[in-house]
């Protein structure tokens, strides 16, 4: 079995895995990433849930062609399968960007009953613990169950029926908190 396999944490929400590997983004791939992000034409147009459209943040999207040729997308394919059994394939891969004073709210990312999986993958070539950013996970009762800290290459997998919200960095933050995101279906090829 390989050794990705073996979460840092994991734990479940209302039945719902959450799965975090430190092993998935080497330092060297996650800081290339994010070099390349600081000059990328990010856009205004990505919001949490309908009610909340008028608030925007930043994000780009990648084509499929870009996304599925990223080693770390394909280190994570291999672990997913190791990890449920399952095949899955992405349906979207884009990168969120947040800064001091943006406004993030909780939302899911797929129905209830959908069998479907999202890749956070936080990109950065830094990053200190007072800078806040964390990703936080809510059980059906709305309570902060779990967070998950912010790392250069930190991979976080988890399934897309848990309400979650990733928090903008702190005052203090003068650099931009990117996560890699891959949204995954079963890939029933």
């Amino acid at each position: 079995m390989n050794n990705n396999v073996d979460a840092k944490y994991s734990t479940e929400v209302d039945g719902k895995q959450i799965w975090v590997f430190d092993t998935l983004c080497p330092a060297a791939e996650s800081k290339e990433l994010y070099t390349n992000l600081v000059a990328s034409p990010f856009k205004r147009d990505e919001f949490a849930k309908p009610e909340t459209q008028e608030y925007r943040h930043w994000a780009i999207n990648f084509n499929s062609m870009f996304y599925k040729s990223l080693p770390v997308y394909q280190r994570c394919l291999d672990t997913i399968k190791q990890l449920t059994g399952k095949d899955y394939q992405a349906y979207r891969g884009y990168v969120n960007h947040a800064t001091f004073g943006d406004m993030l709210f909780t939302h899911t990312d797929c129905k209830p009953g959908n069998d479907e999986l999202t890749i956070l993958v936080y990109i950065c070539d830094e990053w200190n613990l007072e800078w806040g950013g964390e990703t936080l996970f809510f059980n059906n009762e709305d309570d902060c169950v779990f967070a998950c800290t912010p790392k250069p290459g930190r991979v976080v997998i988890f399934n897309g029926a848990i309400k979650h919200v990733g928090r903008p960095p702190n005052r203090i933050c003068f650099h931009p908190r990117y996560t890699l995101a891959f949204k995954m279906e079963r890939d029933h090829n």
